[in-house]
């Protein structure tokens, strides 16, 4: 058996230029290992601030707004986002912003600066510039909304109330629905709080996300990120109906609504149309294509997410492991390897990539790559301790490879394993998400106790005899997979997107 698990998670935005809201949807695929993500933001998505018409500005100061703006567009065309040339941008606004222009000018500079240093993650800058953007006008929305996304950032993206009132006032209060970024943002807000009891107005989380994401395309009908966010609505949507209790007694399976997610697939074909660069609504086609059973449309979805932007990690996460369930190993190495030059302490990544190594081993290569797999799953174990799948993944690995690739006796690999697959099970206690994989693991436990129940009766194996059973087992392992993934053609969605 291969990984029993890997996790669709999809990003409702992808910041590029300030922090922004993540919004994280988990759409688990198998059981037990590694993971797929979800998207940052995107370049567009936080506007950079004109300067202000209605007041008049000093030559100089004029000249320097322009040429703030012109270092920041310069980080665009080169994708060159670091801290020297960040700082040098934000220099240019500042200049504006301790002048003595007037105060919406002196706003809007000091808003720049803040985008300047939030593109390079310089937090503490940003904020400062911020606040001082507010304090010179305080119903300036924009940057309201970024201190608002930066102290949930801050919160561990669990303040989710604070955040919406901040927000609802930036969006709704002060730019009066006339701005499409703090819509979007307010509307992922929602999404991903996921309240259902009905607010005074009588609406939902998702439906006020809904009409956020609706009142942004009426202000601007180019706005990819709320495209986006609509797109993931529909999809939560089918995901929930699939979900709901069926009438007592019916014996019907769990359906997805096919047309609702026909309907977010269509929103992110508009929005492919309008802008195919923008990499977020190639992840979320992807996962909408995942429901849909579509597996090689949403691998071509996540591979162009990928392409596009090299530093989408959700998307090279998502891209494995759909190349995973056909065991397209080497790209889903590659795809894992990928993930992790980005985030190198990611835990599902690194048991992604030690699942993908795990799948190309032969006679050839075996001891190399037995060994590069336990290099990872202990890499794993070390950064997350308290999660069970590494041991569970080291238990698949024991079993089946340690006495051929490192020399044990099959007897102290087959103890090894069982050992690996009790600590697996008293870790995933009773949660769900890992009972089909309990289930194996105790299977597998079982498998290891009958056979050593034989040895403990019956004469010693001969090395051809040995190589028969291990070739027999692997033979029931790939027939076993091979069943599992037809009963998990109809992926199974995540309560909370």
């Amino acid at each position: 058996m291969q990984r029993d698990a890997s996790k669709l998670r999809a990003m409702g935005e992808r910041r590029g230029l300030t922090i922004g809201v993540a919004l994280l949807a988990a759409l688990a695929l198998t059981g037990c290992g590694a993971g797929v993500a979800t998207a940052p933001a995107t370049p567009g998505m936080n506007p950079i601030a004109s300067q202000a018409s209605n007041e008049p500005a000093s030559p100089a100061a004029t000249l320097r707004f322009r040429d703030g703006l012109l270092a920041l567009a310069r980080q665009d065309a080169t994708q060159k986002h670091d801290e020297a040339s960040c700082r040098a941008a934000a220099t240019h606004f500042m200049a504006v912003a301790d002048g003595r222009e007037g105060a919406s000018i002196r706003a809007r500079a000091h808003y720049n600066a803040g985008v300047a240093y939030q593109r390079c993650e310089l937090a503490r800058e940003a904020r400062e510039q911020f606040t001082k953007a507010l304090a010179a006008e305080p119903t300036f929305h924009r940057a309201r909304a970024e201190l608002a996304l930066l102290d949930f950032a801050a919160s561990g993206g669990k303040n989710f109330d604070a955040a919406i009132a901040e927000l609802t006032r930036a969006a709704v209060v002060d730019a009066q629905f006339k701005d499409a970024t703090s819509l979007v943002h307010l509307g992922v807000l929602h999404l991903k709080r996921g309240r259902e009891t009905p607010d005074a107005d009588g609406l939902t989380d998702s439906q006020r996300a809904k009409k956020y994401a609706q009142s942004a395309l009426a202000v601007d009908d180019r706005a990819l990120p709320a495209y986006n966010l609509l797109a993931l609505i529909h999809l939560g949507t089918a995901q929930r109906k699939a979900e709901a209790p069926r009438a007592r007694g019916s014996l019907d399976k769990k359906r997805l609504d096919t047309q609702v997610l026909e309907l977010a697939a269509l929103v992110c074909s508009q929005a492919i149309r309008k802008d195919p660069r923008y990499a977020p609504i190639h992840n979320t086609a992807g996962m909408i294509q995942v429901e849909l059973g579509d597996f090689t449309a949403a691998a071509r979805s996540f591979d162009e997410a990928r392409r596009i932007d090299p530093a989408f990690f959700e998307a090279h996460m998502n891209f494995a492991a759909v190349n995973l369930r056909f065991r397209g190993f080497a790209p889903a190495e590659v795809a894992y390897r990928a993930a992790l030059a980005l985030q190198p302490n990611d835990y599902d990544a690194r048991i992604g990539l030690a699942h993908a190594l795990r799948g190309q081993i032969d006679d050839r290569n075996m001891t190399q790559k037995v060994a590069e797999v336990q290099r990872e799953l202990t890499k794993a174990k070390q950064s997350a301790p308290e999660r069970p799948e590494a041991y569970y993944n080291e238990g698949i690995l024991t079993q089946e490879y340690a006495a051929i690739a490192g020399g044990q006796q099959p007897e102290h690999a087959s103890r090894k394993a069982k050992e690996l697959f009790g600590v697996f099970l008293q870790k995933a206690g009773a949660d769900p998400t890992y009972a089909d994989a309990a289930r194996r693991a105790r299977e597998r436990i079982e498998e290891i106790e009958q056979i050593e129940g034989f040895m403990g009766h019956a004469e010693p194996m001969t090395e051809a005899q040995r190589k028969a059973e291990e070739a027999e087992r692997k033979n029931r392992m790939a027939e076993e997979e091979a069943r599992a993934g037809e009963d998990e053609q109809a992926p199974k969605p995540a309560t909370n997107p």
